[in-house]
């Protein structure tokens, strides 16, 4: 089955599409990418959908109107990838968050993905699944993460511990012991392991005013020192000291957040380049920590993806933090490809919700049963 997976995460760079070819049995997938490409947003509706991640206020004919125009953009990329390669029969859209509440006492979560999947096959003409979320949620799950069954079938090992480590706008981690492990997929985690490249974007904005939206290759940030004292400090954040299940985003890691951080910084006299290397030390250590803190055991491998997979100073500090024992290696180097990793897994999420196969892990996410996941869109 020929499927697209369309992504947008918390950095709101762009949308991620993926056409992919799934093949096997649904319980044995076999996916081979045909065709990725990134669609970047027009710089109105990327600082539109940044504002309402921070907060501000829309009316709900407002929202309607964005909800419509994400979800053309997502049906305009999943026409562009389509050009040069063959038709696809399915198309699985995770949409752009731009709301997330984790589950807490008897209150259920909420999450707010926005790119409607009834548009979006309506203008593509292409059965479409989204709202892949809700389901869990409603089993009084987090809804996220909801890549780790994706990442046991296609990127576990018959005798390592691996662990994938996701770091976009926010991390995330899979533990996956080796499969030749008794009952190993029960014994699957995975969590938000806290900001990923979210604070050291939203400070090169600042420090840049508007000229940079990312730290490329992590160069101004190498330029300068992390300064371990305040890192400490930042550590104590409560979310990271938070057992797992658990998940978050914009909400805590926010602007409002940021200028905390900035705040702590006065008193240590750093340069800007040492802010910045203090800020992506915190991604590094904050990933370490969630590692050596909640695993039953450190993996034999990291497998990096997502664009902070591409900072080379980012993951010279997280070497630094996990120690010369793991290996430090990106999915690429294990045959799925890291910039797409994501967008490929909602093609598969789609195809299992279209097969009627159980997309998400409970032990994961808190939820208290496997269920569909998806709202399917003819």
């Amino acid at each position: 089955m020929l499927v697209i997976g369309l992504m947008s995460g918390t950095s709101v760079d762009g949308i991620d599409t993926a056409l992919v070819e799934i093949s096997g049995t649904v319980e044995s997938p076999q996916v081979q990418l045909l065709a990725g490409e990134t669609y970047p947003y027009s710089p109105r509706l990327r600082e539109t959908i940044l504002q309402v991640c921070g907060g501000e206020k829309l009316s709900i004919e407002a929202l309607a109107s964005l909800d419509d125009d994400i979800a053309a953009e997502f049906a305009r990329a999943a026409l562009n990838i389509q050009k040069e390669a063959p038709k696809a029969q399915l198309i699985g859209s995770h949409g752009q968050t731009v709301f997330h509440r984790p589950p807490a006492n008897d209150r259920l979560g909420y999450t707010v993905q926005l790119g409607r999947g009834a548009a979006i096959a309506k203008i593509t003409r292409i059965p479409t699944i989204s709202n892949f979320r809700a389901a869990d949620i409603a089993q009084a799950g987090h809804g996220a993460p909801l890549v780790p069954k994706i990442d046991a079938y296609l990127l576990s090992h018959p005798t390592k511990t691996r662990c994938v480590q996701n770091i976009g706008g926010i991390g995330n981690l899979t533990y996956l012991p080796p499969r030749q492990t008794e009952n190993w997929q029960q014994k699957i985690f995975g969590w938000d392991t806290g900001p990923g490249n979210v604070l050291i974007d939203l400070a090169v904005q600042f420090l840049s005013q508007g000229q940079q939206t990312y730290d490329y290759n992590g160069q101004w940030s190498a330029q300068g020192q992390p300064c371990s004292e305040l890192v400490h400090k930042w550590l104590q954040e409560p979310y990271f000291q938070q057992y797992p299940p658990k998940s978050t985003g914009r909400e805590l890691f926010s602007p409002a957040y940021l200028a905390q951080l900035r705040e702590d910084a006065q008193a240590y006299s750093l340069s800007d380049a040492d802010w910045l290397a203090s800020l992506t030390d915190l991604t590094a250590i904050s990933i370490a920590h969630s590692y050596q803190t909640f695993l039953p055991e450190m993996p034999a491998e990291v497998l990096l993806c997502g664009g902070g997979a591409r900072n080379s100073y980012l993951r010279q500090r997280l070497l630094a933090h996990l120690g010369s024992n793991v290996k430090l290696l990106t999915t690429d180097e294990v045959g799925l490809n890291s910039d797409f990793k994501e967008a490929i897994a909602f093609a598969l999420l789609a195809y299992w919700r279209w097969h009627n196969f159980p997309g998400n892990l409970p032990q994961v996410t808190g939820a208290k049963a496997a269920v569909l996941l998806g709202e399917i869109y003819l």
